[in-house]
């Protein structure tokens, strides 16, 4: 495993009805759930270090801290950048921005843990 800060990705997200907090159930109008808006943040992270992991090593969440700003509507281009700002061992923190093209829609920061994924899974089997 070679991680260090400064690794990035970028994903982009077309709202869509399945996005919706209406949809999910976070919320009862059609504009992008704060769940969602968190699970492509964490997309991001996998995607930013996923290459740089050994093989059989993957990373969990911890902790999460998320301000969700602006309301994006059905068809919003959001696009959500994630970075990784710190290395202790095995944990890893990253800091995320989601913009849209007007405004910050959304920041925050993503704490994962690098397992090995057999290990992980067979703990959380038993």
């Amino acid at each position: 495993m070679t991680l260090a800060p400064g690794l990035r990705a970028q994903l982009v997200l077309m709202v869509e009805v399945s996005d919706t907090a209406q949809e999910i159930g976070s919320g009862d109008v059609p504009v992008l759930a704060t769940p969602r808006l968190l699970a492509v943040a964490e997309m991001a992270t996998l995607q930013a270090v996923g290459p740089h992991l050994t093989p059989g090593e993957t990373t969990v969440g911890t902790r999460v801290e998320l301000a969700h700003l602006a309301a994006s509507p059905l068809g919003t281009h959001v696009e959500i950048t994630a970075e990784l700002t710190e290395v202790d061992g095995k944990r890893l923190v990253f800091g995320f921005e989601a913009r849209d093209k007007r405004t910050v829609v959304g920041r925050g920061t993503i704490e994962r843990v690098v397992v090995d994924r057999a290990k992980f899974l067979d703990r959380a089997t038993r």
